[in-house]
């Protein structure tokens, strides 16, 4: 069975679950948060193309239901492997 790609570190894949358990207004607050971090960090978004934001529409993944989240997802994806663990840590401290 394939791994998703956020699967891999179990911190991180901690830190989605919890999010994806998250009230829609956390969610969200985190989902800003997310993208203000990765851009700080100089983080390119990877989905700023029309043929993967096809293909992310036709998987309807659980964060695809807002733009916001799915755009905070697609930063955390894109960003390297320690900044993607500082995210998710501190995500952990604010959903437990």
């Amino acid at each position: 069975m394939q791994k998703r790609w956020y699967d891999i570190d179990p911190t991180l894949s901690l830190a989605v679950s919890l999010l994806k358990s998250a009230s829609e207004e956390t969610q969200i607050k985190c989902a800003e948060y997310i993208i203000m971090k990765a851009k700080n960090f100089g983080v390119k978004n990877a989905a700023d193309s029309m043929l993967n934001e096809a293909f992310t529409y036709i998987l309807k993944r659980w964060y695809d239901k807002d733009r916001k989240m799915q755009e905070a997802f697609e930063y955390l994806k894109s960003a390297p492997y320690d900044l993607q663990k500082e995210i998710a840590l501190e995500l952990l401290d604010v959903l437990q």
